[in-house]
C-alpha cells in the first residue's frame, strides 16, 4: 500500500519491457489506491508497458475495497485495463461473489471507456456460457487447464485444447449462449452508408469507432463487420443504450457477422455520462 514502492516496482518491470503491470488492492482505501495507480503510471511514462488495476470480487470477506468500484478506479487511476479476480481458494469462484449481470455491466462500461477487461477467479469450463455472454477481452484460468481440473497439478495440453475448443465454439456462434439470437428487421432511411471493419479489433476499439462515426455523422447507416459472433451482443447493447436502431444482423459464409445500425436522431452516443 506504499505508492513509492509500487511505482519503483512498476518502473523496473517497464524497463524489462513487460507487457503489463498488474496492481491489485485488498484493504487499501480508495483514494490511496488511486494515488498508487497514478504514481505507477507516471513511473512507466514513455514505455509500452500497460497498467492494469485489479480488485478481488471477494474483498468484502476481508473488509476490503468494494470490487464494484473497479471501473471507476481504473478510470481515475489512469489504467489501460482492469482485472477482477478472487482471493478465496475454497472452491467458490467469481460468480459466487458478483453476478453475471453485474459483471457484464462492468465489462461493458470498461469497453466504452476504452479499457481492456479481464476476469479470473477459479473459473471452470462450465462457466464458459456466462463468460461468453459477459465477453471480457481476457479470461484467466489455472485449474481449468490442469490435470483433472486440479490447480495443484500440472497444466496439460489436452485441457488447454479442450478449453480453447469450447471457447471457439461460442465465439463462432456454433454454440449459442443467448436465448434470443433472431435478427431484428427494420427499414433505414440514412443519407449514406458507412462500413466499419471490426476484424482484428478489440470490442472496445469497435465501440469507439462506432461512437466516433455517429458523433460525426448522425445520418448515415453504419454497417459493422465483426469476426467474433460474441461481439454482436455488445454492439447491440451499445446501440440500445445510445437509442440507435439495429436494423439487421446476418452471418456471412466466411463466418463474419454484419450488423446494420441506424443512428438515433439527436440521441446520445451510448457513452457513459461523466
Amino acid at each position: 500500500s506504499q505508492p513509492g514502492t509500487v511505482a519503483m516496482a512498476a518502473y523496473a518491470a517497464a524497463m524489462l519491457n513487460a507487457t503489463s503491470v498488474k496492481v491489485g488492492f485488498r484493504n487499501t482505501d480508495y483514494d490511496t489506491a488511486v494515488e498508487i495507480l497514478i504514481q505507477a503510471r507516471q513511473a512507466m511514462e514513455g514505455t509500452n508497458t500497460k497498467l492494469v488495476g485489479s480488485l478481488f470480487a471477494d474483498n468484502p470477506l476481508y473488509e476490503g475495497l468494494d470490487p464494484h468500484l473497479m471501473v471507476k478506479l481504473a478510470k481515475e487511476g489512469q489504467c489501460d485495463g482492469f482485472l477482477i479476480d478472487t482471493l478465496t481458494k475454497d472452491g467458490r469462484n467469481l460468480f459466487d461473489f458478483i453476478s453475471e449481470d453485474q459483471l457484464k455491466d462492468m465489462v461493458f462500461e470498461g469497453k466504452q471507456l476504452g479499457l481492456s477487461t479481464a476476469l479470473s477467479g477459479h473459473l471452470r469450463i462450465s462457466d464458459l456460457d456466462e463468460l461468453a455472454r459477459i465477453n471480457p477481452d481476457i479470461v484467466g484460468v489455472r485449474g481449468a487447464v490442469c490435470g483433472d481440473g486440479d490447480r495443484g497439478r500440472r497444466v496439460t495440453w489436452q485441457a488447454v485444447a479442450e478449453f480453447k475448443r469450447q471457447l471457439d465454439l461460442r465465439k463462432s456462434g456454433e454454440v449459442s449462449v443467448h436465448a434470443d439470437s433472431a435478427s431484428l428487421p427494420g427499414n433505414g432511411s440514412g443519407s449514406g452508408w458507412v462500413v466499419i471493419d471490426g476484424r482484428g479489433k478489440s470490442c472496445a476499439g469497435i465501440l469507439a469507432a462506432l461512437t466516433y462515426q455517429i458523433e460525426n455523422d448522425s445520418q448515415s447507416l453504419v454497417e459493422t463487420i465483426l469476426a467474433d459472433a460474441l461481439n454482436i451482443y455488445d454492439v447491440m447493447l451499445w446501440a440500445e443504450k445510445g437509442n440507435h436502431r439495429v436494423l439487421s444482423h446476418r452471418k456471412d459464409t466466411d463466418g463474419t457477422v454484419r450488423v446494420l445500425i441506424q443512428p438515433g436522431n439527436g440521441a446520445s452516443n451510448g457513452a457513459p455520462a461523466v
